[in-house]
């Protein structure tokens, strides 16, 4: 049972994840880290979870949308640390609305419990494929053109009708 809790946790860490980036809630994710974490991606960034709170700010603002979405995950648990391989696909909108970038990558995660909560002890990011492509405004404005669009930030509706989720907190 314990082993099940575990992975269950690691499974909201991950996908809260996500949330926090799309939803460009900094509060959440720093939230996600153990204080002494490492996050990697390559040559764009190496540094604590404090430094990539700060840039992943930066590098989303260049963004007017993402989505990340979580597709297979598998974990190794041994007690209060964990090791998990996550496969994720990434969509990217630009400024301007006029392009597209939908990447396959996967993160290599260590986890650890520490006063009884599971965090990122250290992430590693790799890509596995990336395409762009322009994007079709028609698209955005015929297809389920009646829908609310989505939103970075705490405007985005999900804070509005979904009370029970954690507040974007500036």
């Amino acid at each position: 049972m314990n082993e099940l809790a575990a992975r269950e946790c690691l499974r909201q860490l991950v996908n809260t994840y996500s949330r926090a980036c799309d939803r460009r809630d900094f509060a959440l994710l720093r939230s996600l880290y153990h204080d002494d974490a490492l996050e990697e991606h390559g040559d764009m960034f190496t540094g604590s979870a404090d430094e990539y709170v700060v840039w992943v700010e930066g590098a989303l603002a260049n963004w007017s949308a993402s989505a990340h979405y979580v597709t297979n995950m598998v974990f190794e648990i041994q007690g209060d640390y964990a090791e998990g391989e996550t496969y994720k696909l990434n969509y990217h909108r630009t400024l301007d609305g006029r392009h597209e970038i939908i990447t396959g990558s996967r993160s290599l995660d260590r986890f650890a419990k520490r006063n009884g909560e599971w965090r990122f002890l250290g992430r590693c990011v790799t890509l596995d494929w990336a395409h762009q492509r322009e994007a079709s405004t028609e698209a955005y404005e015929s297809f389920a053109a009646a829908s609310p669009h989505g939103k970075p930030g705490p405007e985005d509706l999900s804070y509005e009708r979904l009370t029970l989720l954690g507040r974007f907190i500036a």
